[in-house]
């Protein structure tokens, strides 16, 4: 049966099906061949659906839609350039923090290039950065997004994982200030030997004071979050809830950019961006049904556990495998197949969850930096208007400060475990 199915699923990829549509007909003509019960297509497929913390995934979505339309990403990008843009490789700087900022609504990697990629890269270039540079400083940020809380990638292991989300979303916080840090060093280092532009911004404290009043109700949108989050009274679905209402009032009372067209169109894109998420979800909910019925995570651990009993072996073992897999496989499909394989074998071999789930999420989402399939390197070269191969060039260099981050993350547990285990009792 396992073999049937791993068999079709790389075929109907290779000839061009979408994720879903493969890991869906794959299980089903396995389920069909077989003779198991038919009625499981529709049963495993609603049932993946009916998921409390899922619904913080499209309430996410719609927030940072909201935001983007209401034309914060301006007022963000403003103040942090006032900051510190007139340090030498600033701009460049201004993108990474920015980046920290947003990634507290966003939730995603392709939701922060959207969003910010465009302003981003055609600043740098107008500053006279080369264009290899800005664009892989703009990929490279934005793996902070799906690390940093409120990640829609989190979310979807830990209710495939069985994991506290909340615990898992407060993981990716510390793991998120150490890859924004040790990208700005390497842009500090890089500044210096490569001569880095200046920004021609001139700040004043009047100037900084203004913006910054002008960004406080936007900049408020994370901390409102990331507090509620911490506080104990609310859980991924109800601050994802929260952050909509919030988006919705500054948009319309205070900064007042925000219509009952933006609001619209804002809704549209939540359902378009949604309905292909739980698409690969309930798709592979199904998938992952046909491998559990051949008892492949059972296998798997076993394996795993005859290679070694030592859970940071096992660690770096896991992180080779979904480096690899991040190459050609979707992260949220990723999550969905292998997470339920993995993480028994782990948690057996005396991994924590929690530091699993941020290490499993951290090697996908340098995946999307990687070709063939990597995404961000796709929509970066759509955004910038720039051939392929010099959006990879540009990338490539801050793959140190990825690895680093995390190996830092794998060797160490309590940069992902500290913060969730003080906090959530």
């Amino acid at each position: 049966m396992r073999l049937a199915l791993l068999i079709i699923f790389p075929v109907a990829l290779a000839i061009g099906m979408p994720v879903a549509v493969s890991l869906g007909l794959s299980s089903a003509i396995v389920i069909v061949t077989y003779g198991l019960p038919v009625n499981v297509l529709a049963q495993r497929r609603v049932n993946a659906l009916d998921s409390t913390p899922l619904l913080a995934v499209p309430l996410f979505i719609l927030a940072a839609n909201l935001l983007t339309a209401m034309g914060v990403t301006n007022h963000l990008f403003d103040v942090v350039r006032l900051l510190v843009g007139h340090i030498r490789g600033g701009v460049a700087q201004v993108s990474i923090l920015l980046s920290l900022v947003f990634s507290g609504v966003s939730g995603a990697a392709l939701a922060d290039i959207g969003a910010l990629g465009a302003i981003q890269i055609s600043q740098m270039k107008k500053q006279g950065y080369r264009e290899d540079f800005a664009a892989g400083i703009t990929i490279s940020v934005t793996t902070i997004g799906p690390i940093f809380p409120p990640s829609i990638p989190i979310i979807i292991y830990a209710s495939v994982a069985n994991v506290s989300a909340v615990k898992l979303l407060l993981a990716g916080i510390v793991p998120a200030i150490l890859i924004t840090l040790l990208l700005m060093i390497q842009v500090a280092i890089t500044a210096r030997l490569k001569n880095l532009p200046r920004d021609d911004i001139t700040p004043s404290r009047g100037a900084i004071a203004r913006k910054f009043l002008v960004s406080f109700p936007a900049i408020l949108a994370p901390v409102l979050l990331i507090g509620g989050l911490m506080s104990g009274y609310f859980g991924p679905t109800e601050v994802a809830g929260v952050t909509v209402a919030y988006a919705l009032f500054i948009g319309l009372f205070i900064y007042q950019t925000l219509d009952w067209q933006g609001i619209l169109r804002s809704m549209q894109e939540t359902v378009e961006a949604t309905a292909s998420i739980l698409f690969i979800v309930s798709a592979a909910a199904l998938f992952a049904w046909v491998l559990t019925m051949d008892r492949v995570p059972v296998t798997v651990s076993t394996f795993l556990l005859e290679l070694s009993d030592n859970p940071l072996v096992l660690l770096l073992l896991v992180n080779i495998l979904l480096l690899v897999v991040g190459m050609v496989l979707e992260s949220i499909a990723a999550i969905l197949i292998i997470a339920p394989i993995i993480a028994p074998a782990l948690a057996a071999a005396g991994v924590d969850p929690v530091q699993l789930g941020i290490v499993f999420v951290f090697n996908l989402m340098i995946g999307l930096l990687t070709p063939p399939v990597g995404m961000s390197l796709y929509m970066v070269s759509i955004v910038a208007k720039m051939p392929i191969h010099l959006v990879i060039r540009g990338t490539m260099p801050f793959l140190i400060s990825m690895v680093l981050s995390l190996l830092a993350v794998t060797l160490v547990p309590a940069i992902s475990t500290w913060l969730p285990n003080y906090l959530v009792q």
